[in-house]
């Protein structure tokens, strides 16, 4: 085990943006490591994981959850491994799924935590990703909302995101004709030749529209929404009747603080919704499916075991980098699941 540090870093959210989120928005704390009480253990953030929906915690707009409050370490989910225990259930060295935040160390009464064990142990990231939030997001959303049938076409936006990979790669596996929707060349030939899509359309192309027409010559059956925009001014006209589109994030509009500018598409949307009879639903997925976790995770697991998934993650080293490494995220800077790397600890026989 690591030498422990003698200070608890801590990014604190300084003040609330004003659109995109700037540096001026975090701030880098060093203050004393807690000491556990008894029924308590020390947490030390190994993985943190940085995603979109943290933007929206940061406004004080009425959300589906609580915003994050100003001058507090801002919130999110790592793995973790256990420095000091005072709780019965928990040993110096275990490994866990926590809510520690933006932090080096924190406590925590065992509440919500969720042991690693097994397979998950030998990429501990991918509990928060493949195997944890972002896998669950897709695999739910997907199949209990989109519920896709062979032969039909699935089209993904942010299609080599941590949500849209694992959304185009479970699509092909229900036999499922998968268009994927990304920015840049790079990211279109990733998803083509690694993950498997038939075809991935370049947003950034000023014909973006008309190239994803030609791509989807059948219509499109179940879009799996994460983006918003013009992405999805593209996706509606080429909506088959009786299609799905889960909606688990906007990305596009995060920033916003106005109703954009240009064209009012909503009664478009509502047109398509009545003469497609289109099933359309927002989905949070602890919320709204909390309670199928195992299926998930069993049905996951075994896929993975089986080698039947591609997955690629966006390191970065250093809590320190993390409010850049957020702001560019929400550019679309990154290359899929971002994580930061906290610390160097590996679990005992993985080394």
């Amino acid at each position: 085990m690591s030498q422990r540090k003698e200070t608890n870093r801590r990014v604190m959210l300084a003040s609330r943006p004003k659109g995109a989120p700037t540096d001026d928005n975090f701030r880098l704390e060093n203050g004393e490591i807690p000491e556990p009480g008894d029924g308590e253990l020390l947490l030390r953030t190994v993985w943190l994981s940085l995603d979109p929906y943290m933007r929206g915690r940061m406004s004080d707009a009425p959300s589906y959850v609580e915003p994050y409050n100003v001058d507090e370490v801002l919130g999110a989910g790592t793995v973790a491994v256990v420095e000091q225990s005072r709780h019965r259930n928990y040993a110096v060295g275990d490994w866990v799924v926590s809510q520690s935040g933006w932090q080096d160390f924190a406590l925590s009464n065992g509440e919500g935590l969720k042991k690693l064990s097994g397979p998950v142990l030998e990429h501990p990231s991918w509990a928060l990703s493949l195997l944890g939030m972002t896998g669950f997001t897709a695999y739910m959303g997907l199949l209990a909302i989109g519920n896709p049938q062979p032969g039909e076409t699935v089209a993904v936006a942010a299609a080599t995101g941590a949500v849209g990979s694992v959304v185009g790669q479970i699509a092909k596996l229900k036999g499922c004709r998968v268009v994927g929707i990304a920015g840049g060349e790079e990211k279109c030939r990733y998803a083509k030749e690694e993950l498997g899509f038939d075809e991935c359309v370049d947003h950034h192309q000023d014909d973006f529209a008309e190239q994803l027409k030609q791509h989807c010559p059948k219509g499109i059956d179940v879009y799996f929404e994460s983006v918003g925009g013009k992405v999805f001014n593209a996706v509606l006209p080429l909506m088959n009747t009786l299609g799905r589109i889960p909606v688990c994030g906007l990305i596009a509009d995060y920033n916003e603080n106005n109703a954009p500018e240009g064209k009012d598409h909503l009664p478009l949307f509502q047109s398509a919704i009545l003469r497609k009879r289109l099933h359309v639903q927002g989905f949070i997925i602890n919320q709204d499916f909390g309670n199928r976790f195992d299926e998930f995770f069993q049905q996951m697991s075994q896929w993975v075991a089986e080698d039947r998934f591609v997955f690629r993650e966006d390191i970065v080293d250093g809590l320190e980098k993390a409010p850049q490494t957020f702001i560019g995220m929400l550019e679309g800077k990154n290359f899929g699941k971002v994580v930061v790397r906290v610390a160097d600890d590996k679990p005992k026989g993985n080394e």
